[in-house]
């Protein structure tokens, strides 16, 4: 069974948000993005010994080998700068 929602206009969406109303009835978290958040798959060749060394990694941080990746990503592009 789908769930209604509420609709509004997106400036007073905002004003609610920014009032800290709660607005969760105006919200199809079913459809909800976060734009520029979108997830992109990208292929990519490892060699075997850094592939070892990941899986070394995320079984000590107990967690899976694609968020290690993602994380020591964010943190080098963080350190250049931003993209703009």
């Amino acid at each position: 069974m789908k769930k209604k929602t509420n609709t509004i206009t997106a400036e007073k969406f905002d004003k609610l948000f920014d009032a800290g109303k709660d607005v969760s009835a105006y919200v199809n978290y079913d459809k909800a993005s976060r734009p520029g958040l979108e997830a992109r798959r990208v292929n990519i060749d490892i060699p075997e010994w850094m592939i070892e060394r990941l899986d070394k990694e995320s079984l000590r941080l107990n967690v899976p080998r694609q968020s290690v990746i993602k994380f020591w990503l964010a943190e080098k592009l963080a350190a250049i700068g931003p993209a703009n």
